[in-house]
């Protein structure tokens, strides 16, 4: 019964558990809403260490989808899948396609995308089973890897942190550490180098900060040593729950601005934490929703990606939103974002029911 009271207690419309035992498959869906569109979400693969675990993360994620979408200002809602696995060994065709085939029974409630673990590759296996796939080739009509896109929309949102905070949106001088210098995080370090700030960064994986280190001159520290450098602008690229109450004690910035979602461990205490440190915390949903902007044009039409641009750069002016209702209302950050987000899909659910005949119509 825990389940479903904690199902209860987020809100979400439905959950999906999907197995296929003859291809190794063990994966959840969740779709958390649907009031604004259809739910959109990528897809994670990761060794969770149990079910109980993954579910947390479907949960949260998806929740946390569909205040991205709102905060964009999007006509989609929120809905996030795993698979429990090792990306690195269990990949094959049959588990992507297995996997496919349990979205296209979803009939475009669910539309899936890449994420931590899998990639454009992996996308376009589920192409096969199912249209409710976005962040494919641009071959096969879509607009490839989201990852600079999504860097594109953070750096926005950082310019807009270092503007409320140093009255200064130019980032030339400042230090910022990449926790995470995978996809997003190696965009993120091109597109703050080229601002004339200078980087440290650090990953688990030691090929991507090698190349972060050879191709953009990132100085390179241990992932124990992030969190702690001193610094401007903390960017957590990396997984969530790394702001608790353990690291922010320690961090030594004034900003924390980053690609990773869910960055708070515990919200109503962390996001605290921060408020009462005086560290601006831009929050995850309302910063990184670059990637999300990049597959709605992809999904609304001939995609363009100067047009993902221009809309990604509205980030800014968001961000800028929810300093000011933090400010007028006296709440930290991560409060004044939910009620951004809340008050967009209360309003859109008085119209009553929608139709997703754009999106039904263009897959």
């Amino acid at each position: 019964m825990e389940i479903f009271e904690r199902l209860a207690d987020m809100g979400h419309e439905r959950v999906l558990l999907c197995s296929n035992p003859d291809v190794g498959l063990k994966a959840i869906i969740a779709v958390h809403s649907t009031a604004l569109g259809p739910g959109l979400g990528g897809l994670r693969m990761w060794p969770f260490k149990d079910f109980d675990e993954a579910l947390t993360d479907v949960l949260r994620l998806s929740r946390g989808m569909t205040y991205k979408a709102a905060a964009a200002g999007l006509h989609l809602g929120g809905g996030k899948a795993v698979i429990l696995g090792d990306p690195k060994s269990d990949k094959s065709e049959a588990l992507f396609r297995s996997f496919g085939r349990y979205v296209e029974s979803l009939n475009g409630l669910y539309i899936t995308a890449e994420d931590v673990g899998t990639d454009m590759e992996d996308m376009e296996v589920i192409l096969s089973e199912t249209r409710w796939v976005t962040g494919v080739s641009p071959a096969h009509g879509g607009s490839g890897d989201p990852s600079p896109v999504t860097a594109y929309g953070v750096l926005q949102g950082i310019k807009a942190a270092a503007n409320w905070k140093n009255d200064e949106p130019s980032l030339k001088g400042l230090t910022v550490a990449v926790q995470g210098v995978g996809n997003v995080g190696y965009y993120l370090a091109k597109y703050l180098t080229d601002e004339g700030a200078k980087i440290i960064g650090a990953d688990i994986d030691p090929e991507k900060t090698a190349r972060a280190e050879s191709d953009l001159g990132v100085e390179i520290v241990s992932t124990d040593e992030i969190m702690e450098v001193d610094c401007d602008v903390l960017a957590p690229c990396a997984l969530g729950a790394g702001l608790n109450q353990e690291s922010i004690p320690k961090l030594r910035c004034s900003i924390v601005a980053g690609g990773a979602n869910n960055q708070l461990h515990k919200e109503e205490i962390d996001g605290v934490a921060l408020h009462e440190r005086d560290i601006l915390y831009a929050p995850d949903f309302v910063i990184n929703a670059g990637g999300l902007i990049n597959v709605y044009n992809e999904l609304t039409g001939d995609y363009n990606q100067e047009r993902a641009l221009r809309m990604t750069r509205g980030i800014y002016l968001n961000l800028m939103r929810v300093f000011e209702i933090s400010k007028e209302d006296k709440v930290p950050t991560y409060v004044a974002a939910d009620r951004m987000a809340e008050e967009r899909i209360a309003t859109i659910k008085k119209l009553g029911s929608r139709h997703w005949g754009r999106f039904i119509s263009n897959h």
